[in-house]
Parts: structure tokens; sequence; C-alpha cells
């Protein structure tokens, strides 16, 4: 049976239009359950890795060298394909060079690059400025360019539709698309109507972004899948369901002053270590000793 290289498995379910639904994850560990559970790739979220790094909000906080150490951290946890959001690649297109080259050695198989100026915010957030169409095009050349393996994927998001409108927003997805992008993502389109063009009128494989509780409409996949969308990402969803269910145990420590497995709020002590392959390791400890 053939073994695809994760770059070219994930360009061709993209390609297949099917909606890959696609879990964020702020660290290894959350990639680890992504795996487990059974979903195709994973993406490492920008705005996950600042707010559980460093708790702070999604406003360019984090630099190359933070996003390079969490991608192979997660390559060393799955074998599975792994997209990275590199914000708007460090700088210009020569930092975009620098940047996915960076990037694919880390193990990354796709790199998302957005059109704000720096520093950059959440797509969801008001107050976002974008830099030149031509100069976001100019990064997409370098990225095209930089990456080594033909499968390594370029994502080209534009922020363009909350800032200028939907049809701004196409347009440059378009430009960014002529200049070689694989996939181009429309952040924040805030209608049904903006979100059917979006796959109609742009011909690469698009992305969605789902944020719950923000300003895109939340749809099943299969309704995404029907627009002919190649992804669906849940960028966050990982990350707000482990804050409320820290919430949740946490809460219930401090109301009863204890808290064990029967609560139903922990995973079992054997389930973190099984999430962790301390089996593995312990089969590694008695083969060296």
């Amino acid at each position: 049976m053939e073994t695809l290289h994760p770059g070219t498995a994930l360009r061709r379910k993209v390609e297949a239009r099917r909606g890959l639904m696609v879990p964020g994850a702020a660290n290894a560990l959350a990639a680890r359950v992504i795996e487990q559970l059974g979903f195709e790739a994973v993406y490492l979220s920008g705005a996950g890795l600042t707010n559980t790094f460093y708790g702070l909000p999604d406003l360019g906080f984090v630099g190359l060298a933070d996003i390079a150490q969490h991608t192979a951290a997660i390559r060393d946890a799955v074998a599975l394909p792994i997209i990275v959001d590199a914000d708007t690649g460090f700088g210009n297109a020569l930092n975009v060079r620098h940047s996915v080259r960076t990037l694919e050695r880390a193990g990354a198989n796709a790199i998302q690059l957005e059109d704000q100026a720096s520093p950059k915010k959440c797509g969801h957030f008001e107050g976002k400025a974008l830099v030149p169409t031509q100069e976001m095009a100019g990064k997409v050349r370098a990225a095209v360019d930089a990456r080594l393996h033909p499968d390594f994927l370029v994502i080209a998001r534009t922020d363009a539709a909350t800032v200028e409108g939907i049809d701004a927003a196409i347009a440059r997805a378009v430009a960014y698309a002529e200049a070689g992008a694989d996939l181009t993502f429309v952040e924040a389109p805030e209608s049904l109507d903006a979100l059917r063009r979006i796959p109609r009128e742009i011909a690469c494989p698009q992305l969605v972004n789902v944020v719950i509780g923000g300003k895109t409409p939340t749809l099943a996949a299969s309704d995404f899948s029907a627009m002919g969308f190649g992804m669906v990402l849940y960028a966050n969803a990982a990350l707000q369901g482990a804050v409320h269910g820290m919430q949740q145990a946490l809460q219930a420590l401090q109301r009863d002053g204890r808290l064990d497995e029967s609560s139903g709020l922990v995973a079992t002590f054997a389930e973190r270590q099984a999430l962790v392959r301390k089996s593995a390791f312990d089969a590694l400890e008695r083969r060296y000793a």
C-alpha cells in the first residue's frame, strides 16, 4: 500500500473540495488528541499559541522562533499533515522566504500567510489594516519559490472582507491565487451569500475558518462541502473546549474540596499516560537498561 507524503495527502484531500475538517492545536498534546480522534490534519493556531503560551490576545506577539519550536514539537508528536499559521510571514517577501524554509524544516506541510499590516490582529477583531495587494502577491510568490517539497501548500489569507468588503476580499484572493497560492482563505465573511460566492468565484480550493463566537456563520461541515470548500478550519475549538473543561474541573475542586476520576470532569491518570505514550518510553527504558 502506497504511503503518501503528508503534504501530498493533504493536497489531494483539499483539492477534492469536500470540506476536509481540520481542528487547530495550540500545542503538541492537543495535536495528539486530534490525531487520536481520527482527524486527518492538524492546524497550528497562532491565536491559540499566543493565548496558551503567553496568556495574551492574538495581536502579533509570537515570532518565527515560537512558531518553529511548536511546529517541531507537533511534528514529533503526530504523523498528520501540519498546517502552520505564520501570520504575515514576519516581514517582507524575503522574510517570508526564510519563514517557509524554517517551518518546512521544522515539519510543516503547509503555511498560511495573511495580508494584514504588521502587527497583525485576530481576523475577527476590529481595527485591522492591510498591505497593498501587490505586496501580498509578492509574498505569495516568495513562499512558492522557497518551498522544497512540491506539495508543501501555500495558503494565502485575506482579511479584506471586514476592512474593504467582500468584493475586495474576493478580488484580492483571486490575485493571490494567480500569484501561485494553492489555497486562498477569505477570513470572516459575515453572511451565507458571501460564503457561497467564495468557492464559486475563486478558481483554487478555498478554506473557511469557523471561529466559535466569531463573525462567520457556523454551519455543518456538510454544508461547507456542498458549497465547494476544500477545508473547514476550527482553529480554536480545542482550546475553547479545554478552557471550559479546566473551569469546570477547578470550580468543582474549589466548591467540594476534592476532585477524583469518578467526577467525570477529568481524564483518568491512565488516559493521560496513554496520550503521551508512557508505555513506549517504559519499553525504551527496559531496552537500554
